[in-house]
């Protein structure tokens, strides 16, 4: 049984993670995966926190050609709402009590954002899933993630990306790729990294939260993280 370094954490997944092959959808096997994770570690004491994407229905930019862009992004608010149902559904299967929580209000399928609320649920053991990003446009997932987990005080963003951790260039593009396995906010924002967007960067800086970004697809890669294994790249 693995010891955990973490008390409190927030899990930043895309809607990829758990979209089919092609990216779309939500594939079974893939989410089973995703929530095998993170029930062992609520059982193990921890408390956390998701905030998950929704990249595999609709990204903003998807309509930047022929729609208003605030439109365009609450539209993906709400496709954030699909992923996190079917993430509760399925952690709650096994027994885990799980909250939604949405910052655009949609009481009969999940519960408005509060902090207050979220931090007792987080005290009571439930998994908490922050759905709609921040509720505004113009502001990503990754800022979302950011600022939940400032507001919840966790002591973490363990964020699961499709690569291995942070690199100088992109390693799918270029065989001599420099990975890292740490470095700060301010050089990833410098030399733009793509480790998450700047407002969400900058205000992890602020704060002095730490980022873990490492591979989702790798096996027990976020019991791993959640252990302190030196995995991916930490940025601090």
């Amino acid at each position: 049984m693995m010891n955990y370094k973490y008390k409190r954490i927030l899990v930043k997944l895309s809607g990829e993670a758990i979209g089919g092959d092609d990216g779309k959808g939500i594939d079974k096997v893939k989410l089973e995966k995703v929530v095998a994770q993170i029930v062992d570690l609520s059982k193990s004491g921890i408390e956390i926190g998701i905030v998950i994407g929704a990249g595999n229905f609709w990204r903003g930019k998807n309509g930047a050609e022929y729609m208003e862009r605030t439109t365009a992004d609450y539209m993906g608010m709400l496709a954030t709402t699909l992923n996190a149902l079917a993430l509760q559904e399925m952690i709650e299967s096994k027994n885990i009590p799980t909250r939604v929580m949405t910052a655009i209000e949609m009481k009969q399928v999940a519960e408005p954002y509060i902090r207050r609320k979220a931090m007792r649920h987080l005290e009571k053991g439930r998994v908490v899933i922050f759905a709609c990003g921040t509720g505004n446009p113009y502001f990503t997932t990754d800022s979302a993630a950011a600022l939940r987990a400032v507001e919840i005080e966790a002591e973490v963003i363990l964020l699961a990306k499709n690569v291995d951790g942070v690199y100088d260039k992109d390693p799918k593009k270029y065989e001599d790729a420099r990975k890292y396995d740490k470095i700060t906010y301010m050089q990833s924002i410098s030399e733009r990294l793509g480790v998450m967007d700047t407002t969400a960067l900058t205000l992890c800086m602020e704060n002095k939260l730490p980022i873990l970004v490492f591979a989702l697809n790798e096996k027990d890669s976020i019991k791993r993280a959640a252990s302190g294994e030196e995995i991916g790249t930490i940025v601090e």
